[in-house]
């Protein structure tokens, strides 16, 4: 295979397993690489919670320093925080270890450019072909580089995203908030903003432990059962869950129902626009119809990508967006810094909510149209992914959008996508429809198809 074919970079970032898939060296090679292409200057690199996050991150380290770039140690911080630091603190370029919300064996690394986004798919592949060509920068030993600690990165993060937010509004709410920190590295920075905001603050999972005991690495409503029953139990306001790496967050109402990340994206978007309206919203083909409806009460544009926070993130530098989000919660809010970030998205949900002087419940029912969805998994054998494909263009009989995936409307605010997971061995099933039963039906039928294709 030529190089230019192989790939290391799926959706979001390089995802492997430890020890199983990929070893040190492996990481070695590849901080090699991206201090390479990199060239001069201070990279930071941080870490989540992840058992194997120090030594593959001690690991990366010495690749950036064998290739002679410098490096700042953040440690263990949120993903948002390392890559909101390096815009503020003007380094060349960031490196995270974090697998966000895959599960626990496994583990990964996200490269941002210098202003803090994650450098564009191009770049993936210059990386690549460094790596793949072996021709890594190999400094001796007057070029190597230098580390040092930076221990910044946290409070840099918080006094950024407090900054972009009413404070007074929100502390004169008096919210209670519950916070399902799920053992990841939100649980450095994000119980520290909401208390700053004036509210009163009730947690789950707040220890930082890699293998995630609480409930898993990744919020979905099924995950979130703990949060929901704390959120009626002590009246709060509003619950919120982080995943792994802290640049996603789920919200529940006072109600205790946790809703889809587009459904909280779609209110945070119609507060966004109602102080920029005719703004453009940036959102992915798995999300939610229902924000061309919010965009057009305030004369707003939606735009629609690929499914990532890549193509997310790159497409609202390119168009000055205001706002972006995805279905699995997360939310980019361009003034602080175009990329997802859990902590961002909480402060806006709050002041969403105390400028509304409404609950969470009503403040979702008045601004954004109720629709259905249902989603669903199917693991499938890497080499079977375009047997299974083939197999759902056929059901399409030609009625459907390619962007990403195939997604087939069968009616006129009814549709399903299927997509490989750039980062799992996995297709993903989505599906949107007037009722619960026809969204659930659509998935069963779809996933059907998938399981019969891949043998």
């Amino acid at each position: 295979m030529a190089a230019l074919e192989q790939r290391l970079f799926g959706t979001n970032g390089v995802r492997f397993v430890p020890g199983v898939s990929h070893d040190l060296d492996f990481a070695i090679d590849l901080g090699e690489a991206i201090g390479t292409y990199f060239g001069d200057g201070e990279v930071l690199v941080g870490r989540d919670g992840r058992l194997s996050g120090q030594a593959l991150s001690n690991a990366v380290v010495s690749g950036l320093l064998s290739s002679g770039r410098d490096v700042a140690e953040g440690g263990l911080v949120p993903t948002p925080a390392l890559q909101y630091s390096v815009k503020a603190m003007g380094s060349k370029g960031a490196v995270m270890v974090t697998a966000s919300h895959n599960p626990a064996q496994y583990n990964g690394v996200k490269v941002s450019g210098p202003d803090g986004v994650e450098i564009p798919r191009l770049d993936e592949q210059r990386i690549e072909k460094i790596y793949f060509d072996k021709s890594q920068t190999k400094a001796d030993w007057k070029t190597i580089g230098v580390a040092r600690q930076e221990t910044s990165v946290v409070r840099t993060y918080q006094k950024g995203v407090l900054s972009r937010v009413d404070a007074k509004a929100i502390a004169a709410g008096k919210f209670t908030v519950v916070m399902d920190l799920g053992n990841g590295a939100q649980s450095v920075a994000a119980p520290h903003i909401v208390e700053s905001l004036g509210c009163k603050l009730i947690t789950l999972n707040s220890i930082v432990d890699g293998s995630f005991p609480g409930r898993g690495p990744e919020p979905t409503p099924d995950t979130l059962k703990d949060l929901s029953a704390a959120v009626k139990s002590v009246g709060a306001d509003l619950g919120v869950a982080y995943d792994g790496d802290g640049d996603r967050s789920m919200f529940c109402d006072e109600n205790g129902r946790v809703m889809w990340g587009d459904q909280s994206g779609c209110l945070v978007a119609d507060f966004v626009l109602e102080k920029n309206p005719g703004g453009t919203v940036v959102t992915s083909v798995a999300s939610s119809q229902a924000i061309e409806a919010v965009a057009k009460k305030h004369g707003a544009k939606v735009l629609r990508t690929k499914v990532g926070a890549v193509e997310l993130a790159r497409t609202i530098l390119e168009r000055n967006a205001i706002f972006g989000f995805e279905e699995n919660g997360g939310c980019i809010y361009q003034p602080h810094i175009a990329v997802r970030d859990g902590g961002m998205t909480t402060a806006l949900m709050l002041e969403c909510l105390a400028g509304k002087g409404m609950s969470l419940s009503k403040a979702l029912s008045f601004a954004v149209p109720k629709y259905f969805q249902a989603k669903s998994k199917v693991e499938v054998n890497r080499k079977k992914v375009e047997a299974v494909m083939r197999a759902v263009e056929r059901e399409a009989k030609g009625e459907a959008e390619r962007v990403d995936g195939v997604k087939i409307w069968t009616g006129e605010h009814s549709w399903v996508l299927v997509r490989p997971s750039g980062t799992e061995p996995i297709v993903r099933i989505f599906s949107e429809a007037e009722t619960q039963e026809a969204a659930e039906q659509l998935v069963k039928k779809f996933a059907r198809v998938a399981r019969l294709a891949s043998g």
